[in-house]
């Protein structure tokens, strides 16, 4: 059994997600691995942070001392962490119940200095999160694909989760745009971890320093911008690269996603955002790291899909012309939103 003690960090903004709030939290709880501690950062919202306070007694409900927005609810997470992992979990995500098992046991490896796990969406038509919290409070454990069915000895029977109806245009090589595993990634060693479903030794944010207030997504901002997480990791490889970071399959969440998310504008907004981030991105760690990983996903994985698209589309599925183009247009939004980025960034030098 690991010894690796693990700190869980939720950040939450918004009464609007009052129920996916708790719906986190009690899948926290019921891990097999249970956690060192649960901390709750609430991004300058008094009002939320009282009523959370009051009704997670057995959490640790502080409020964002940094800048408003992800990075700075990540920090100030951080910042009161005592476990030797910290594992953040959206507030709108359940977690699998051998999803800290799983983190734990890849830190047995001393040079595994950071670990991301498996993400997958809960698309329009699966369990709201009051759903969950009520399912779990029953003592039904939350199956994901391929598990056990029974995670925990003497456990009631398992909750399958659905996953709820995947737009048929939406293709599965851009599901980072909704905070979801993307096809293309693969188990083992990587550059960067998806920040939704991410954990890292506590001494890394020592060495690396936090994420970047600069970079990554605010609610004080429309523009759905990202790559705070991506930023960092890149920049804990420079510091350190004698370490290792992984994808591990095993370490499960589901993230929900809201269905003005599964719309086309949503997609071609966040696909430009992206590319605006990766343009900062790159500013800070250097175009050569900063772009590694997208060169080659764009290079193999999108024409791969494009072709897969109109190879199921001439096979009868309608919806494979529509993924093929939407393969096609999201590198196009991402790549005029990093032009676009990169011309900024110059003009501030």
């Amino acid at each position: 059994m690991s010894t690796t003690t693990v700190s869980v960090v939720i950040c939450a903004f918004t009464d609007r997600r009052w129920d996916d709030v708790h719906a986190a939290v009690e899948s926290v709880r019921r891990q097999s691995l249970a956690p060192h501690e649960i901390i709750l950062s609430v991004d300058h919202n008094p009002g939320l942070h009282a009523r959370l306070r009051e009704t997670l007694p057995d959490v640790r409900v502080v409020e964002n001392a940094g800048p408003r927005g992800l990075s700075g609810g990540k920090n100030t997470g951080v910042a009161h962490a005592s476990g030797d992992v910290v594992a953040f979990l959206d507030d709108d995500a359940v977690a699998a119940p051998q999803w800290l098992a799983s983190f734990a046991a890849a830190y047995c490896d001393k040079r595994v200095i950071g670990v991301g796990g498996r993400t997958l969406s809960l698309w329009p038509g699966s369990p709201g999160s009051a759903e969950l919290l009520a399912v779990m409070k029953e003592g039904r454990p939350l199956r994901s694909p391929g598990a056990d069915p029974h995670p925990r000895p003497g456990s009631a029977e398992a909750f399958d989760v659905p996953t709820g109806r995947r737009p048929r245009w939406f293709p599965a090589e851009f599901e980072w745009t909704v905070g979801g595993t993307y096809r293309g990634m693969v188990p083992g060693p990587v550059r960067n971890v998806l920040g939704g479903n991410a954990s890292f030794r506590r001494e890394a944010f020592s060495v690396a320093g936090g994420f970047s207030g600069d970079i990554g997504r605010t609610h004080a901002i429309d523009r759905p911008l990202g790559c705070e997480e991506t930023e960092f990791c890149i920049r804990l490889g420079q510091r350190m690269p004698e370490t290792v970071q992984l994808f591990e399959p095993a370490a499960v969440i589901w993230h929900r996603v809201p269905a003005e998310r599964a719309r086309f504008g949503y997609y071609r907004d966040r696909c430009y955002a992206e590319g605006l981030s990766k343009a900062l991105v790159a500013r800070s760690v250097g175009t050569r790291d900063g772009l590694s990983n997208e060169r080659a996903h764009a290079l193999r994985t999108l024409p791969r899909g494009v072709l897969r698209g109109l190879g199921e589309s001439l096979r009868g599925d309608a919806g494979g012309l529509g993924r093929a183009c939407a393969i096609t247009a999201g590198l196009g939004y991402t790549a005029a939103g990093y032009l676009v980025g990169r011309r900024a960034t110059r003009g501030e030098r």
